[in-house]
């Protein structure tokens, strides 16, 4: 497990579904365009050029590491809120849980389950959930409506 892709509301982006799935779906729909030559003819498309840049970036570069390091929405309510407080995370927060927090468990129902794992048992314990759901391929993904 890697800190960096520890994201401040306890989302872990390795297992990111658009990690797991969609940036090994784009590395193999560029490796088979570039093999047929599509390098060469994407300027002819509407926007061809620009495609091509993006596919070819999110094999190279992925589509994101975390909010810590950069990524996602700079506006992130939860990021300003625990960059303010100065804590790692919002489970090792005194103000946990938040009604931030419990708005976005409502889109991503592990959070609350991975949170309380990182704040009774510590950073390893939650490595090591982050760890098994990564070997067996388990990718988070929002959930649409959440737990209405």
């Amino acid at each position: 497990m890697d800190k960096k892709y520890a994201c401040y509301c306890g989302l872990y982006c390795e297992n990111c579904a658009v990690k797991v799935n969609v940036e090994p779906a784009a590395k193999t729909l560029y490796q088979e365009m570039e093999k047929l030559g599509f390098e060469e003819i994407m300027p002819f498309f509407p926007d061809g050029a620009t495609f091509w840049s993006f596919l070819k970036n999110m094999t190279t570069e992925g589509v994101c590491i975390s909010c810590k390091a950069g990524s996602g929405n700079p506006g992130c309510r939860i990021r300003l809120c625990a960059k303010e407080r100065n804590v790692e995370m919002c489970a090792l927060c005194p103000s946990y849980p938040c009604e931030l927090i419990t708005a976005l468990s409502n889109g991503y129902p592990t959070i609350n389950h991975d949170n309380s794992i990182l704040r009774e048992k510590g950073w390893q314990a939650w490595a090591k959930l982050q760890d098994e759901r990564r070997t067996k391929g388990v990718a988070f993904s929002y959930v649409k409506g959440g737990n209405e």
